[in-house]
């Protein structure tokens, strides 16, 4: 994945429109630039976790650094700039989501997507797999995300809170709820587990 200066003015500048003076191109990519180079594998992480799908979350990647160019004179702190960059990439995800509920009742014509898994998702259920990762679809999308930020992108809760667009008091709140869903959610699994393990010896049994 590269990051395209070219690509980026095309969509943020359409038709040549003028650049406001008070936002300086240069340096809005340079500073973009090096937020892709140091976070761009982690970004790309967050988004396959919560959307498992590869070539959408590489897509979503770029765009969410488009926006993070377009939006450069907005943050106020660089050494904010992380949790920033998280916050575009939630809101990416979540309108993605929210998008496709919208879309996946509509039928769809033509070829079928492949269903064969590729290398990258392979490698993320091989390090979300099981109980965990149905457990994870089990629970809501935000309460997905804290989980995902705060304990595999390890943030702090004053990270999480500016990458969610909440206070600290709403993060750890919302932390707390999705750490209790997930355990109902896995409590629920190994049930399922269970009946599933139940209902293969009862066939066995049939059988023998």
């Amino acid at each position: 994945m590269v990051f395209e200066p070219a690509q980026f003015e095309r969509q943020i500048l359409p038709g040549g429109r003028a650049m406001s003076a008070a936002w300086n191109h240069d340096e809005a990519y340079r500073f973009v630039e090096e937020l892709f180079a140091r976070h761009q594998n982690e970004i790309y992480a967050y988004l396959l976790r919560m959307l498992r799908d590869p070539e959408l979350a590489a897509d979503l990647t770029q765009d969410a650094f488009v926006k993070a160019y377009k939006a450069y004179d907005a943050l106020e702190k660089p050494e904010n700039a992380r949790a920033w960059l998280y916050q575009i990439a939630h809101r990416v995800a979540l309108d993605d989501l929210r998008r496709r509920r919208i879309v996946r009742f509509v039928p769809l014509v033509g070829e079928a997507r492949t269903t064969a898994p590729s290398a990258e998702r392979l490698v993320m259920d091989a390090r979300l797999s099981g109980d965990l990762q149905r457990a994870l679809e089990r629970i809501p999308e935000r309460q997905r995300a804290a989980l995902l930020l705060a304990e595999l992108h390890d943030m702090t809760g004053l990270e999480l809170a500016a990458a969610l667009g909440v206070s600290h008091v709403a993060a750890r709140a919302l932390l707390t709820r999705a750490r209790e869903s997930l355990r109902q959610a896995l409590a629920a699994e190994k049930v399922a587990d269970e009946q599933h393990e139940a209902d293969l010896d009862a066939l066995r049994g049939r059988r023998s």
